[in-house]
């Protein structure tokens, strides 16, 4: 496989990759093919925007990739994970709300049998499932890094001896960089993880333990501070962002998945009497556990706008089945409002584009100066919807202020086929705006550099993190 892997990273070097998305293999034979038309030109831009982006780099603005090491950790190198993880992460959901049974999901991802035994306990579930955002993602690894077409009974014995040959020292590296060309990745372990690879996997900081319980034996242990008052929690906040403030390139909250993301400016002397029934094990009512996160909230946002780190907040869609309460969901933008008039100084992140809620999303970036738009996950829930959104962001809000990809896995094969449908609706979004008249080639072309890595260079300090990092005690070179 590496032979290969080499080949395909060589095309890459030359702009061969670029050239073939639009008419050869890397063209999706699963999505519309860009054909020529009457219209005089119409196939030269797209030639060119297509190529273009297939040539650019991506800064990967959010996954939850381990370090390479504690997938490789089995006996000669053999994979900790079984193949079936390839489908494990949120494909999983769709083969449950296309109505697998749990005992059959089970025996797929768990159970001992052979991957043909497997692979007939998912087939009557793929076909409804793999024409989904999450299932091209994983057609479409499994395509570049293992040469299958299909999936089928006739092939999957192929995939599962493809992904333990991957699978061996340097493959993230052959895969996201070499591959996906993506520069680097912003990854929100929990907390803060001192990478093995930090250059590529550079971390957030994750706040949502500092304010949410708080998590007193996560955050606080590792501070070796006693913790009687809020005023000491406030120093175990602080703890976290003198360590690793320097070298995180965002804070990170998926709070969102807990409750709406409208937090009140509460004083410290309101939050104390709750923080003590806290300490004491006392049941918050569910008005006090509020007001205690949203003081810790701004204490924390504050100390991260101190720092000059970007604030990312979960906002839309829920991972996971049957539990989303899409009216809460609903309430995301308005409260993202409330965020940025209320801390002007901090620059807000919002992840995902509030999907389904996007159309409101794109009055926030446009109307606050500190509103950014993420597109992290989006490509993978809806990729027509993710086209459209960049569509209408480019000519509604100002173009300094998106980030057009990031991955968020934790397997990191799927990364590939998620940048490749993220590459192939960038270029979609662009091409249209042109032959639709809103853009001139020229300005299209113009864009790519900066919404597909620079924006996210610029904001998160890229630069001024890696040379930190360099620093860092556990950084290896």
């Amino acid at each position: 496989m590496e032979t290969k892997m080499t080949r395909r990273a060589s095309l890459f070097a030359m702009g061969g990759l670029g050239a073939s998305g639009v008419y050869g293999r890397v063209a999706f034979r699963d999505l519309p093919r860009v054909e020529p038309t009457a219209q005089e030109g119409l196939s030269d831009i797209r030639r060119k925007i297509f190529q273009c982006v297939w040539e650019t780099p991506l800064v990967d603005t959010h996954e939850h990739l381990p370090d390479e090491e504690d997938c490789l950790r089995g006996p000669g190198g053999t994979p900790q994970e079984p193949w079936t993880v390839l489908f494990e992460h949120y494909l999983n959901s769709d083969f449950l709300v296309a109505g697998m049974p749990q005992s059959e999901y089970e025996r797929f991802f768990v159970a001992r049998l052979s991957p043909v035994e497997k692979w007939e306990i998912a087939a009557p579930y793929w076909k409804w499932v793999k024409n989904t955002g999450y299932g091209l993602a994983v057609r479409i690894a499994v395509r570049e890094l293992y040469e299958i077409e299909d999936i089928t009974s006739d092939t999957v014995d192929k995939l599962a001896q493809c992904y333990h040959d991957v699978r061996r020292p340097g493959f993230y590296r052959r895969i996201l960089c070499d591959l996906a060309k993506i520069e680097s990745c912003h990854v929100d372990s929990g907390r803060f993880r001192e990478a093995r690879d930090p250059l590529l996997l550079m971390q957030d900081l994750s706040i949502v333990g500092m304010f949410v319980g708080p998590n007193l034996r996560a955050y606080g242990e590792p501070t070796g501070l006693a913790v009687r008052s809020l005023a000491d929690w406030h120093g175990v906040i602080d703890w976290w962002f003198d360590r690793y403030g320097r070298y995180a390139t965002a804070v990170k909250s998926q709070n969102a998945y807990a409750r709406n993301i409208d937090y009140e400016d509460v004083p410290p002397e309101e939050a104390e009497a709750v923080f003590q029934k806290q300490l004491s094990g006392e049941k918050l009512a569910v008005g006090e556990q509020k007001t205690l996160e949203d003081h810790l909230f701004w204490y924390a946002v504050r100390r991260a706008t101190r720092e000059g780190l970007p604030v990312k907040l979960h906002t839309g869609y829920y991972a996971g089945q049957n539990y989303m309460p899409l009216g809460r969901v609903g309430l995301n933008p308005a409260a993202c409002c409330e965020l940025c008039r209320r801390s002007p100084e901090t620059t807000f992140v919002f992840m995902h584009i509030c999907y389904p809620y996007y159309e409101d999303l794109l009055s926030v970036a446009k109307h606050y100066t500190n509103a950014y738009i993420d597109m992290c996950w989006a490509w993978i829930i809806n990729p027509v919807a993710a086209k459209d959104f960049l569509k209408k962001y480019l000519v509604t809000a100002p173009a300094n202020k998106i980030f057009t990809f990031g991955g968020d896995y934790r397997p990191v094969e799927p990364v590939l086929g998620h940048a490749l449908v993220a590459r192939h609706g960038i270029a979609l979004a662009l091409s249209e705006l042109v032959e639709e008249g809103y853009l001139t080639l020229d300005n299209a072309l113009e864009l790519i550099d900066p919404i597909m890595n620079g924006n996210a260079r610029r904001v998160f300090r890229i630069a001024e993190k890696q040379a930190a990092l360099r620093t860092a005690p556990w950084f290896k070179g």
